[in-house]
């Protein structure tokens, strides 16, 4: 029995079982790992970290195996608003800096570059069809004194501007666009990475949840309800859908929370025309609570913001309901339009909000990779290459010192979710200004 900090709902197929991504793909089916197995190296969650782990892996000449408690696709990498863009923490840049130092930052700007370029390479190597969109993404002021912030840090567009652009909305004061990263369907990235793992020998394993790891003799054992894998290494990638007890050291170092998306029906030209907003550009808006949205190729429109704090089928209700009047409010001319599609997911947070990919203390040869802030496309595929080089001895695909350091713990163990309540409140509060 996994130690997880939200209700069974969370963890469970309803609350993905209305995800559009899921109908744009044809599923291929995973086997139950059963018996004995050996590897050089087990790996824990097939979603973006851990097939890119597995890959570069397996392109090394290791042996590999991936498990899964679902299946690929099944967790975050399945479900998420397919930003390919910059981003894997939530500390500001001037928290970066100050807390690590300047040449820190600037390590961590060269890496989510490098993991935009990364999955770019990826998506042009295996020649797969992500629907790729965007030249970059905008983040749009959400009030005035949002835009004054938006001002010093680079050159803006007025409201006008935006219109200009086909990015016409009431809540929308101006923005400031970055010519880094795409729109991809995460779903059909997710399985291309797994089908080209399985070519090159990395044997993928479904339905098969970790219930223990535990040392041998000589190696880690990751054991299964029907078996186990023994390897000289282990890389835990589950992100927000880790347990407290696998192992016993990521109790409360990561703080899972709700994200809820909708996908509409194809916007027609006239609808697009009469709400202003015809643009393919990623945006968010500069909100903490913030909303995501784009206008895919098919003429969907994708709207997404953080859920609650509890998630059951009834909180549930209330959070879809909240995110239809959200998104009827930013974009008044659709109201009429119906959502096809709308499901929910957990990111993860970590206590310094800077994601975490290292060793687990006083456990040589167990690797962890996780907290991507909601920005997981680019940062959880790049980690994932980073951890396989550091197995592998090449140091490729580096990241900022600061992603190693060992992450504290949230206060209130398994009922810190209850922190995000309060947080929630004044990010309320400070996002009304």
């Amino acid at each position: 029995m996994m130690r997880r900090i939200y209700e069974d709902f969370a963890y469970s197929d309803e609350g993905r079982s209305d995800c559009y991504w899921d109908s744009t793909v044809t599923a291929r089916r995973w086997p139950v790992l059963q018996g004995t197995h050996q590897a050089d190296v087990a790996i824990i969650g097939a979603g973006f970290t851990g097939l890119n782990a597995a890959i570069e892996l397996a392109a090394g000449g290791a042996s590999v195996i991936v498990l899964d408690a679902e299946w690929p696709g099944w967790g975050a990498s399945g479900r998420n608003g397919g930003f390919c863009c910059m981003g894997g923490a939530k500390a500001s840049d001037a928290a970066i800096a100050r807390r690590y130092g300047q040449g820190a930052l600037d390590d961590w700007d060269t890496a989510q570059v490098q993991a935009i370029n990364l999955v770019a390479r990826r998506v042009s190597s295996l020649s797969l069809d992500v629907e790729q969109h965007s030249d970059g993404e905008i983040v749009l002021a959400h009030s005035r004194h949002a835009m004054k912030r938006l001002q010093r840090s680079g050159e803006t567009v007025d409201r006008a501007g935006l219109a200009a652009m086909g990015m016409g909305g009431p809540q929308f004061h101006g923005g400031l666009h970055t010519r880094v990263g795409f729109g991809l369907n995460p779903r059909r990235y997710l399985e291309g990475l797994a089908r080209h793992a399985a070519s090159i020998g990395v044997n993928i394993y479904g339905h098969s949840p970790m219930t223990q790891l535990k040392r041998g003799r000589q190696r880690w054992h990751a054991v299964t309800p029907d078996g186990w894998v023994e390897a000289d290494q282990v890389l835990i990638a589950t992100n927000g859908y880790t347990s407290d007890d696998l192992p016993d050291w990521m109790a409360a170092r990561y703080l899972p929370a709700l994200s809820s998306v909708i996908v509409t029906r194809p916007l027609t030209p006239d609808e697009q025309q009469a709400q202003g907003w015809t643009s393919d550009l990623m945006a968010y808006d500069t909100r903490t609570l913030l909303h995501y949205f784009r206008l895919m190729p098919n003429g969907r429109f994708l709207f997404g913001m953080r859920g609650g704090v509890t998630c059951t089928a009834r909180a549930e209700a209330v959070t879809r309901r909240r995110l239809r009047t959200h998104f009827e409010q930013m974009f008044p001319a659709w109201r009429h339009v119906e959502a096809t599609h709308t499901w929910s997911g957990l990111v993860c947070l970590m206590p310094a909000l800077v994601p975490f990919a290292g060793e687990v203390p006083d456990m040589p040869g167990v690797h962890a990779a996780m907290g991507w802030h909601g920005n997981g496309v680019a940062m959880g595929s790049y980690a994932g290459a980073s951890i396989a080089g550091r197995i592998a001895g090449t140091n490729a695909h580096s990241l900022p010192e600061f992603t190693g350091r060992t992450p504290t713990r949230f206060p209130l163990g398994q009922y810190r979710r209850s922190l995000l309540r309060l947080a929630y409140l004044g990010y309320s509060l400070t996002d009304a200004l």
